[in-house]
């Protein structure tokens, strides 16, 4: 399909739920990493980080030599470049949140991106949200902070949720700020493999030396981690990221981020059936709560497919 060619709005949305139901797999992949080892800390967060988007880009290496078959402005390149630091930030902060509070608390946090894209567009393009959006982002808010009180039941892992629901907020407000410097980078004519092989490229290239400050190192782990961290350049990123990067091109980042609402409750189901997580009545609550929030703050926002 040329880049210029407008997809059907079916496959939009096909597209977009296989992206959905391959990133619900990311925190299950990252927990079973987590425990094939002793003791998982921030290095080894960033080992899994860093392994998953330098594994993806290696695998988009063969799409470099269609680099310039679709003519681009120069600002293209920068901008995904911009976008390549965001997505470092967001799974540096995200994937080590995992090691200290829940399951679904760091999923849902970590996907409050609407209300973050609804903030910064209207900061960056002047589009102001209705009140309808504002209202969406004030519940939000109030949900944000029954997580933040919560726990999980059976976690073996929510050793210091508050500093874990943290991590997974900014890993929210990287993940926007991807989300939108990726969509500039294509409206300027950068196709969506070009512009994910560059976005996974620059991620992978600055968290790769971060786990050696840490003390950690890429060898000399479980052989089943290196499965994990296989599966989730496959799925959450290739598959998962890639079809965000897409959709994002066609129809509004509000509406992209709001399908990703999806992932914490696929995260936590599967959460609960595998590592029998139950969530705290706090972090349910509050996780309904933010849900409500974002779906009506993102209904005000403007999401016209175009």
């Amino acid at each position: 399909m040329a880049i210029s060619e407008k997809p059907a709005s079916w496959q939009v949305w096909l597209i977009l739920t296989a992206g959905i139901l391959s990133v619900s797999t990311a925190a299950i992949f990252i927990r079973m990493a987590f425990s094939a080892v002793e003791v998982p800390d921030v290095g080894f967060s960033l080992v899994l980080a860093a392994s998953r988007l330098t594994l993806a880009a290696l695998f988009l290496v063969p799409t470099w030599r269609n680099f310039r078959s679709v003519p681009y402005q120069q600002a293209a390149l920068s901008f995904s470049s911009i976008a390549g630091v965001f997505l470092a930030i967001h799974f540096a902060t995200w994937i080590t949140s995992l090691a200290y509070t829940s399951i679904a608390a760091s999923a849902t946090l970590v996907t409050t991106n609407p209300i973050w894209v609804a903030l910064i567009s209207w900061v960056w393009f002047r589009e102001k949200p209705s009140w309808l959006t504002i209202g969406g982002i004030c519940l939000t808010l109030a949900g944000g902070v029954l997580v933040a009180l919560g726990g999980a039941e059976g976690s073996q892992l929510g050793s210091n949720p508050p500093l874990g629901n943290f991590l997974a907020l900014i890993g929210s407000w990287a993940i926007s700020l991807y989300i939108l410097f990726g969509r500039e980078a294509q409206r300027r004519g950068l196709s969506i493999s070009s512009h994910v092989a560059l976005t996974y490229g620059v991620a992978g290239i600055i968290l790769l030396p971060l786990p050696f400050l840490f003390g950690s190192q890429y060898t000399g782990y479980p052989p089943q981690v290196y499965l994990w961290i296989l599966l989730m350049a496959v799925f959450p990123q290739l598959i998962g990221h890639t079809s965000f990067n897409w959709a994002v091109r066609w129809i509004s980042p509000t509406l992209v981020t709001l399908t990703i609402l999806a992932e914490p409750i696929g995260a936590s189901i599967l959460g609960m059936v595998v590592f029998r997580e139950i969530p705290g009545w706090e972090v349910a609550i509050g996780a309904a709560i933010i849900l409500m929030g974002v779906a009506i703050a993102a209904i005000g926002a403007r999401t016209e497919i175009g």
